[in-house]
């Protein structure tokens, strides 16, 4: 599956994470329209993780969860290339940060869960 490239809103979500829960809310309590793409159970392949990473326009290292035990797992350290990042997030989805939302060509990282309106 790729991600939308059109004006589509998405948000990445994970349900047990609060912040995901909080910007989900938010677009609700508003009334915008927006898919959800559970990413945990749907993975992003590595080329959307690559896409993904372009729309944010930042590296991968500022959007990697460096407190997961998977990080530690996967061998990840402050010198790691986007490259590593990536086939890690690849590998263990949980090392992605949550929420992210993608609409057209742009991406944010939902923290606060505030910023994905930016997106709106």
């Amino acid at each position: 599956m790729a991600l939308p490239s059109d004006d589509t809103l998405l948000l990445l979500h994970n349900p047990r994470c609060s912040k995901s829960r909080a910007a989900r809310a938010l677009l609700e309590e508003r009334g915008i329209a927006f898919e959800e793409r559970r990413y945990l159970e749907e993975p992003l392949s590595r080329d959307e993780l690559d896409d993904l990473g372009a729309r944010l326009g930042r590296p991968a290292s500022d959007w990697v969860r460096k407190g997961e035990d998977a990080y530690r797992a996967a061998a990840l350290d402050a010198i790691a290339t986007d490259s590593e990042i990536l086939a890690a997030i690849a590998r263990e989805p949980i090392l992605m940060e949550r929420p992210i939302a993608v609409r057209g060509v742009r991406a944010v990282v939902g923290r606060p869960p505030e910023t994905v309106l930016e997106l709106v």
